[in-house]
């Protein structure tokens, strides 16, 4: 049996298990083989847009079957809506992933928090794009700034506007060189329309968005990866009205970076921050320096990633049932202790 000739190439679009890869500048439409279909393991096995994947030519080189997924140097990752199923991959080998937030009704300080849990989770760096500029008066524009940097510690904050173009200069200095990145937020946040300014043509449909809530019609309603001229990569995604995050690894921490460091002082090691004598988490909130929002998106967050951990990890599903039940036990002996104790 003569053996097929693999290509590495790059994947570009992602459609219903249908992908277009990239091999040698020209776009060819991909399936996976039988053999991927019945050894993946999950969603996580099949390729996604950003993917380098081993494929075998045919037509005459106008058909692509992939063989293998590449490793990957990054992933970018969403809970998958619905119970009991497998994480959503949204983007895979990017370098940076910009959270992209409207300075209009889209602004959400929770959202964003959220996203950067995930973009950091992913191993990519993430940049916050806050469009619509032009819509947002000085002062207005001010607190909203202050309340970004809060959220996002150490993370590069652009603030733009894609109507007039002042500061996209600025993302595609960020793009220039052939760097790989993602956009990501919510529908009706801006990401197609800066897109189509830094390519510099419409590569991307943009629909209207509603004036009293400010969300925006799905108008990108596939993974797509586009090239600009500078050399940057951007891999548009469909906008996202709700965001759960699949896991967190280090990137908690990373994003609230501020609760944690003051962490380190608490007197108890596993401290929750919910009422423990001795914690320094809880005394910055009682001074002023914490804000009560900020610790309650970090705590709603890390009880989500523990729920999550929960169902995905086995080991800690049976820990946590055995830690539950000592508990109905330990309570059912105080209670027949005081039974005694009454003399009943």
């Amino acid at each position: 049996m003569t053996e097929k000739t693999l290509f590495t190439a790059l994947v570009t679009e992602e459609q219903r298990e249908a992908y277009t890869v990239r091999l040698e500048g020209a776009e060819i439409p991909a399936v996976v083989t039988g053999k991927l279909q019945g050894e993946a393991a999950g969603r996580l096995d099949f390729p996604v847009v950003g993917d380098e994947v081993s494929v075998a030519l045919h037509d005459g080189g106008r058909k692509a079957v992939i063989h293998a997924v590449l490793p990957r140097t990054s992933l970018l990752l969403r809970k998958a809506i619905g119970t009991g199923r497998d994480a959503q991959p949204l983007a895979a080998n990017i370098g940076k992933v910009f959270i992209v937030m409207g300075l209009d009704g889209n602004y959400n300080i929770a959202r964003l928090e959220r996203l950067l849990v995930a973009a950091w989770d992913s191993g990519a760096a993430p940049v916050v794009a806050l469009t619509k500029k032009d819509l947002c008066q000085e002062q207005e524009l001010a607190e909203k700034l202050a309340a970004v940097a809060q959220a996002a510690p150490g993370v590069e904050v652009l603030c733009l506007s894609s109507v007039s173009g002042e500061g996209v200069e600025q993302v595609a200095a960020a793009l220039a060189g052939g760097v790989r990145c993602c956009f990501l937020g919510s529908s009706g946040a801006g990401k197609s329309t800066l897109l189509n300014r830094l390519a510099g043509h419409e590569a991307a449909p943009t629909g209207a968005v509603r004036e009293d809530d400010a969300r925006g019609r799905h108008t990108t309603t596939s993974r797509h990866l586009y090239f600009l001229p500078n050399g940057g990569q951007v891999i548009d995604t469909p906008g996202i009205r709700e965001f759960c995050v699949e896991y967190s690894g280090e990137g908690l921490e990373t994003s609230f970076s501020d609760i944690h460091a003051l962490s380190e002082s608490c007197r108890f090691k596993n401290c929750s921050h919910v009422s423990e004598p001795g914690c320094a988490v809880l005394a910055a909130l009682e001074a002023g320096t914490l804000a009560p929002d900020r610790l309650k998106s970090y705590n709603k967050l890390r009880r989500e990633t523990e729920r999550q951990e929960l169902k995905t990890d086995a080991k800690k599903r049976l820990l946590a049932k055995r830690k539950l039940k000592s508990f109905g036990k330990m309570v059912r002996d105080i209670s027949e202790t005081k039974r005694k104790l009454r003399g009943g």
